[in-house]
C-alpha cells in the first residue's frame, strides 16, 4: 500500500513539474493523508513548493532552486536584458504589477486586468515614493544605492505611448519597453494572459501570489509600503 502511495505521490510531483493537471491524482492528494506527507516530503526535498487554489495544485521552485529555478543569468536570458542592474528593474517591475492585484493578505484582485501604461504609471508613482522617503524607511546605505539606481535608471528611460505602435517594437530601452518585456515574460510563465494589450492573471499567478504575501512578504513590501520591521 505504502509502494502505491509514493507512486502515486511521484507522479503528482512529475505532472506538477511539467504544469499538467490530474483530477484523479488531486482528490488523492486532499483525501488520503499519506500520499499528501508524501508528496509535500518529496517538494520540500527538491526545494520546491505546492500550493492549493481553487480546487487545484500549483508548484513553483523555492528560493535558490538551481534544479528547477531560475539563475540570474537564465533570469536575463529569459526576459532579455543583459545587465544586474536591468534584471533588478524587471523585478520591480514584476512586484509592480503584483501590487495591482494583490496588495496583501486581506485584499484580493480588485482589478479585471492592466494595460502596459497601466504599470507604467505604478512604476513611475512607486519609485517616487520610495525615493521621497527614503531617508525615513531606508536602514542600509545598499538598499539606498539600490533604490536611488533603480529609480534614476527608469527615470532616463524615454516615455513612449503604446499609441506609437511602430515606435513600440523597437522601443527596447524605454520604459514602455520594459515592460513589455517583463508582461511577456510572465506570458510565457503563465501568469498573464494577453488578449487586446490586456494583461489578465492567470489561476496560477493568483495562487503563487496569495501564497507570497502569506508567507514571505519581504524586505522590498515593507520599503514600498512604508514599514519598518518590529
Amino acid at each position: 500500500m505504502e509502494n502505491r502511495n509514493l507512486e502515486k505521490a511521484l507522479e503528482l510531483i512529475s505532472d506538477l513539474i511539467q504544469g499538467e493537471e490530474n483530477p484523479v491524482l488531486y482528490e488523492e492528494y486532499i483525501s488520503n493523508s499519506e500520499v499528501y506527507r508524501l508528496t509535500s516530503m518529496i517538494a520540500k526535498k527538491l526545494g520546491l513548493s505546492i500550493y492549493e487554489y481553487q480546487n487545484h495544485l500549483y508548484m513553483t521552485s523555492g528560493e535558490h532552486n538551481r534544479v528547477f529555478g531560475f539563475t540570474n543569468e537564465e533570469l536575463k536570458k529569459a526576459i532579455g536584458v543583459r545587465l544586474n542592474r536591468e534584471l533588478y528593474l524587471c523585478y520591480y517591475i514584476i512586484y509592480t504589477i503584483m501590487m495591482q492585484f494583490y496588495q496583501d493578505s486581506a485584499t484580493y484582485s480588485y482589478i479585471e486586468y492592466v494595460k502596459i501604461d497601466d504599470v507604467i504609471r505604478a512604476v513611475d508613482q512607486g519609485l517616487a515614493a520610495v525615493i521621497s522617503q527614503i531617508e525615513v524607511l531606508v536602514l542600509s546605505e545598499i538598499e539606498e544605492n539600490s533604490f536611488r539606481t533603480l529609480a534614476l535608471m527608469w527615470e532616463d528611460l524615454p516615455m513612449i505611448t503604446t499609441e506609437e505602435s511602430t515606435v513600440r517594437r523597437a522601443a527596447r530601452n524605454s520604459k514602455i519597453g520594459y515592460v513589455k518585456m517583463v508582461v511577456n515574460f510572465m506570458v510565457n510563465q503563465r501568469l498573464l494572459l494577453e488578449a487586446e494589450e490586456r494583461y489578465y492573471p492567470t489561476e496560477r499567478f493568483r495562487a503563487l501570489i496569495e501564497n507570497y504575501y502569506t508567507e514571505h512578504q519581504g524586505r522590498l513590501y515593507e520599503l514600498l509600503n512604508g514599514k519598518e520591521e518590529s
